[in-house]
């Protein structure tokens, strides 16, 4: 039989001896709760540890052992995820506890309770009272640890290194070293104290192997390397974190990372490595997106085409999706291959996301522009004042090209509002000079009749 296993049978002996036994020799039903609390608390049996406590407390307030039971109940209630009944108890307590150590825990699980229920500067100041009443007590590394975590809350990193640090000079083997390292260094990476940080995140695997937070102490020396300019090493350590932990949450930011920096600064031998690496893994909307930039940089049209080919099939409605539509409309309008880049535009412009959505609204009405379909250019310059929270320079933008459009066209009035609102509205100095000059040169025009709706556009 299992302890678990004798423990409950022991408990059920307990909670029916008050029946069974002889008068004699029965438990004082004190007695009885108490033990039966004290006990389902150390065995986990924290639904049994509660009722128990939970009686006692109240049917027997005068008893000796009220102050233990008190603060068994709100350690009881605070496993459970009652942090506010909790806070109740270890309150309660300040009252009846007659020891000064019993004091102290209180005031620590009172600190516990804060801060699982968010309330982070008071539950700072309950810690900061453990280590002052007591620094070299066993509660005093815990509250240290505490501290820090309530620093961080409370957006003050530099106190919380202090705590972080503090606790690893005192306690260097507790419990909460490996963590207290892996924050500091976070927040010294925050800081951009990457110096500092570094070391502490070179030997995070070392000195602690059997730590949850090894991956991601892994993921943020990797990105720290990065962000301090060591470019081979960052992307090695992110290389590596990807091969050894492929189910992480970060993965994604990690292969974005890996495929922008090789993009903007690797040598084409590790540019078309990635580029394979990315083609033959397990294909996700960021791999393939990542592939078809990296192919671009490189200038392999095929291979371009190759991957975001592929994540338009296998991811149609993904917001990269839309932004390789994007990105291709943008490099084929650079290279005046108007007809293409108006197509792409018009795919992109199909996305939910407004910025992306208002900037393919604009490269499609210029390609459309460029090929003298003036009717075509209006509906995507007018689209783009649909667009939620546009930016200024976006919406001027799209009004001097619906200007154009619509001069084009013959629709002279309408051409002339476009300008007039440009010319005074643009946060575009040079755009305004633009549109003024546009509206001065149509006004000296001979006067003639606005041409008929359906005229006056190429047939493409």
């Amino acid at each position: 039989m299992t302890r678990r296993l004798l423990s409950i049978s022991a408990l059920a002996s307990i909670l029916l001896a008050g029946l069974s036994a002889a008068p004699a020799f029965a438990l004082n039903e004190a007695d009885r709760l108490w033990l039966v609390g004290e006990r389902a608390f150390a065995d986990g049996l924290h639904p049994i540890a509660r009722r128990a406590l939970e009686r006692f407390v109240v049917e027997y307030p005068n008893d000796p052992r009220i102050a233990p039971a008190t603060l068994l109940l709100g350690r009881t209630r605070l496993v459970l995820g009652e942090p506010e009944k909790a806070l109740e108890s270890f309150r309660r307590l300040r009252a009846i506890a007659q020891l000064p150590a019993q004091q102290l825990e209180g005031r620590f699980w009172e600190a516990e309770s804060l801060y699982r229920l968010k309330q982070y500067a008071a539950a700072r100041s309950a810690y900061d009272d453990v280590i002052g009443k007591d620094a070299a007590s066993p509660l005093a590394p815990e509250a240290l640890y505490g501290l820090g975590l309530c620093d961080l809350e409370l957006k003050r990193p530099d106190a919380a290194i202090k705590a972080f640090r503090d606790l690893l000079t005192a306690w260097p083997e507790h419990a909460h070293a490996g963590s207290a390292v892996f924050y500091q260094a976070q927040t010294l990476v925050d800081l951009k104290k990457y110096s500092e940080a570094l070391p502490l995140l070179t030997t995070f695997g070392t000195k602690y192997p059997k730590h949850k937070l090894v991956p991601d102490a892994q993921y943020l020396l990797g990105a720290t390397r990065l962000a301090a300019g060591e470019r081979d090493a960052g992307v090695s350590e992110l290389q590596a974190f990807v091969a050894a932990y492929p189910t992480h949450p970060m993965i994604p930011a990690a292969r974005r990372a890996i495929t922008e920096t090789l993009a903007k600064s690797g040598t084409p031998s590790q540019q078309k490595t990635a580029y394979t690496h990315l083609m033959q893994q397990s294909p996700t909307a960021e791999s393939l997106y990542d592939a078809g930039a990296l192919a671009g940089k490189l200038g392999q049209v095929k291979d371009q085409q190759a991957a975001w080919g592929r994540l338009r099939k296998e991811f149609p409605n993904h917001p990269l999706t839309y932004q390789a539509a994007y990105d291709l409309a943008e490099t084929a309008f650079k290279k005046k291959e108007w007809t293409q880049a108006a197509t792409q535009a018009k795919a992109a412009a199909a996305s939910d996301e407004e910025n992306l959505r208002a900037r393919a609204l604009l490269l499609e009405g210029e390609s459309e522009l460029k090929l003298s379909r003036f009717r075509d250019a209006a509906k995507s310059f007018e689209a783009v004042g649909s667009v939620k929270s546009l930016e200024a320079a976006d919406r001027y933008r799209a009004l001097a090209g619906l200007g154009l459009a619509r001069e084009q066209l013959g629709e002279i009035r309408a051409a002339l509002a476009a300008y007039d609102a440009v010319a005074t509205k643009s946060p575009d100095a040079t755009l305004r000079t633009w549109a003024r000059d546009r509206a001065t040169a149509v006004r000296a025009q001979p006067s003639q009749p606005s041409k008929p709706a359906t005229g006056g556009e190429k047939k493409s």
